[in-house]
């Protein structure tokens, strides 16, 4: 059985669950261009986690460098006016936050999740020394660049094309580009890539400043989304993203994964939290489920992958 079919299977069983009980929200059409705008914010972290994952590595600092590169993008921007030069600064630091995590886990040797997890309360901490813990209003950002990553083309949010773009990109880089053979093989046995001539060192760091840069414009337009930035930027979606990746079908253990799963799993996690509150459930039973996700996923894909295809 194909994991596609089944998470597919899944998407629409929630959806159907959803319309059964509240067909005045989910049976008209404002609910989706909603999620057209907070979905596509999910999907890219996703999108720079899922290779990391892949090749055998973790990534949690990702939602501080969204706090830290969201910063900087408000900051150029306030001083400088220039929202090309705003957007370029946000993503070099992106760049440069993923290279020293890359740096810690393949130069220091550092096993990833610790060494991320130390970049996350330093980067976050950072953000809020800096910002003297205010926010920082981005109400005058005005033109082309900020109609590229929020605007609207024919009622559907930008934000929506450019996730749909990379996650095409994301999927011809892993499955049918030869640096996708580097990935899965560093993340399904290292041993047999280094006797393969596979610089495995190279491609976590791409990997590494791939979500770096990822995050950072995650962050850009969530910022420029609600014309504001704040110093918690990113906190409560580190669940949201592995709970996202591993209902779509990635193993933990690295060597395999799923774009479309992935894609599917975004569309799942960021939907569920208004289809709960409009059942007439309390918005709080939504980290519960979130925590069982996970779990259940996790506990599928390992016990029974044998009898999945990958997809």
């Amino acid at each position: 059985m194909s994991r596609n079919l089944v998470i597919t299977a899944i998407l629409f069983v929630i959806l159907g669950v959803f319309a059964a009980f509240s067909p005045d929200v989910f049976l008209a059409k404002n609910i989706y261009f909603s999620y057209l705008t907070s979905v596509p914010i999910i999907l890219i972290l996703c999108l720079g986690l899922l290779p990391i994952i892949i090749a055998g590595e973790f990534d949690m600092s990702f939602p501080a460098t969204m706090a830290m590169s969201g910063f900087v993008f408000s900051y150029v921007f306030k001083a400088s006016g220039n929202l090309a030069l705003a957007v370029f600064a946000s993503l070099v630091f992106g760049a440069f936050s993923g290279a020293f995590n890359a740096f810690l886990v393949v130069g220091v040797k550092i096993p990833s999740i610790i060494a991320t997890i130390g970049t996350q309360f330093f980067w976050r901490g950072l953000a809020v020394v800096l910002s003297g813990g205010l926010s920082l209003s981005l109400a005058d950002t005005e033109g082309f660049f900020k109609e590229i990553f929020v605007g609207r083309i024919s009622g559907i949010p930008t934000q929506s094309i450019i996730a749909t773009v990379l996650a095409i990109l994301t999927y011809v880089a892993i499955f049918r580009h030869k640096f996708g053979d580097n990935i899965l093989f560093s993340g399904d046995n290292a041993k047999a890539a280094k006797m393969l001539g596979i610089d495995i060192a190279k491609t976590k760091y791409l990997l590494f400043i791939n979500m770096g840069v990822m995050s950072a414009l995650a962050s850009i337009i969530l910022s420029l989304e609600f014309i504001n930035w704040w110093p918690t930027q990113g906190d409560g979606y580190m669940l949201l993203v592995f709970a996202a990746i591993f209902i779509g079908g990635t193993g933990v253990s690295g060597g395999s994964g799923s774009v479309y799963g992935t894609v599917i799993g975004s569309i799942i996690i960021g939907i569920m939290e208004s289809g709960i509150v409009a059942m007439g459930f309390d918005a709080f039973y939504t980290r519960v489920i979130y925590g069982a996700i996970i779990i259940v996923s996790v506990v599928i894909y390992t016990k029974f992958d044998k009898n999945f295809k990958a997809g």
